[in-house]
């Protein structure tokens, strides 16, 4: 893991990214004299911005900061440049690099610490073959007096555990079925300090957890249901934050069969939701931040053998309601109604389910933002929506006006599972509505979960993406 550390000043020959908003050398930058006319000759031509070049085995790179542009574009900048700066550092074998900043804006610092970071994760833990290509990256530093100790730690634990949802999100099923997952909330629970309980299949059956048993009775492996819980003793609010994260470890569609290439192929990405809100509640512990908040973990794969549900089954859920599945492709949803149901036990302040979960958002909006949608306060939703510029994983909210529960009514159980042709992201959302009772809101991160190539500091497959959006939230609060 990219260690993020504060520095008094650049060492000798060592690799520097320059933060300013015109050239001018300084001595902190540690450039010297041909350096330094190269870097005048270029700015001249007041058209360029950006430059990173080799200076004799050391990277230099130069960003040239416009103070008057909106600060979230200012922000996501510096996260793209740090990913040009990371990979650079690593194509020299290089294992360190210094971020001088000449502005009055730190958070620039943290923001290029941290685009850095990201783009330095690789997962090759399953291709010896790749163990010579491995970054070298192993430290930034982030020279000045003006570093924040806790600003600065806040980033390396954001860092670490988007990493650590990645991680989750790009093993495969053969290697993290529902009980593995389960286990990897375990550990982390132990590294950060939240409490986990993971209730097994007779437990799920006890409870009656309809939905969640049917989605894995196609399943040779079990399903499990994961509490996780930070509670630090004076926690600001009285009533918990409960986060809610679909855990389909792979998902065929069942019976109502995926086609494959390009749909079934990437299905271990199914749960991301699921290492989202995991990998959220671990920053938050490690972080010790003063809020009650609890996450949830509905987990299994979702097969076509043994007694894989059907297309017209009905389906009791927890709460007594019944389902007339139409579509086995349609299960995030019958998985995360039980979760739902389970968390009023706990009279949420507000609950934020978060899934990998239509097609349809993704269809609606690309993979350049969060589908989300709800019934939560502005109070929430606004704060949400902040977080979301600032981390640059922002949210399309939908309308969730209750004309779309027409499209979900049976003529032979409570509802249907599917809504039809149309505003399918929105149907789902209100389909998952029904068994709230407390304000809700909906994060459909199917389009930025899992992606095909590499893009900045989202590195190809696994995102992490909600991790740096709800920890920024909850570090707000």
């Amino acid at each position: 893991m990219t260690k993020i550390s504060a520095i008094a000043s650049i060492k000798p020959n060592q690799s520097v990214f320059v933060l300013t908003d015109k050239w001018k050398n300084k001595p902190e930058f540690s450039i010297n004299s041909a350096e330094n006319d190269y870097l005048t000759s270029y700015f001249k031509d007041g058209d360029k911005k950006q430059i990173v070049f080799n200076s004799l085995g050391r990277i230099i790179c130069v960003q040239l900061i416009d103070l008057k542009k909106d600060l979230h574009k200012l922000l996501e900048d510096c996260r793209k440049q740090g990913a040009t700066m990371a990979d650079s550092v690593n194509s020299l074998k290089a294992s360190e690099f210094t971020i001088a900043n000449a502005t009055n804006k730190i958070d620039l610092s943290y923001a290029v610490a941290e685009g850095a970071a990201l783009a330095n994760y690789q997962f090759i833990r399953h291709k010896p073959s790749a163990q010579k290509q491995a970054n070298t990256l192993k430290n930034i530093y982030l020279a000045g007096k003006n570093i924040k100790a806790p600003a600065l730690n806040n980033v390396n634990i954001v860092t670490e555990a988007t990493c650590k949802a990645r991680d989750l999100v790009n093993e495969p099923v053969n290697h993290l079925n529902a009980q593995g997952l389960a286990d990897a909330f375990k550990l982390m629970g132990k590294a950060a300090g939240f409490k986990v309980e993971v209730l097994n299949k007779a437990k799920i059956s006890q409870l009656k957890m309809g939905g969640l048993l049917a989605v894995n009775a196609g399943s040779v492996d079990e399903p499990t249901f994961s509490i996780m819980e930070y509670k630090p003793k004076n926690a600001k609010n009285k009533k918990p934050y409960v986060l809610v994260g679909k855990g389909i470890v792979f998902d065929t569609g069942g019976l109502s069969l995926k086609p494959t290439p390009n749909s079934m192929d990437a299905m271990k990405c199914d749960m991301a939701g699921a290492a989202a809100v995991g990998a959220t509640i671990y920053a938050i512990a490690k972080a010790k931040l003063n809020l009650h908040v609890i996450a949830l973990v509905p987990a299994t794969d979702n097969r076509p053998g043994f007694n894989a549900f059907a297309p017209g089954d009905i389906i009791t859920m927890m709460d007594g309601s019944t389902v007339e599945m139409l579509n086995s492709d349609a299960e995030g949803r019958m998985v995360l109604a039980d979760a739902l149901h389970y968390a009023k036990k706990f009279n949420p302040e507000l609950t934020i389910d978060v899934a990998t979960l239509t097609g349809a958002a993704m269809a609606a909006i690309g993979q350049n933002a969060i589908v989300s949608m709800g019934n939560a306060p502005e109070k929430h939703t606004n704060k949400l929506k902040a977080s979301g510029y600032k981390v640059h994983e922002r949210l399309a909210e939908m309308p969730f006006w209750d004309d779309y529960n027409d499209m979900l009514k049976s003529d032979i159980a409570d509802q249907k599972n599917l809504g039809g042709p149309y505003a399918g992201s929105i149907t789902a959302g209100k389909f998952l509505e029904k068994y709230t009772n407390y304000p809700y809101y909906h994060l459909d991160i199917a389009g930025p979960a899992f992606i095909p190539a590499k893009d900045g500091y989202r590195i190809k497959g696994g995102t992490g993406v909600g991790v740096r959006l709800l920890f920024d939230f909850f570090n707000s609060k």
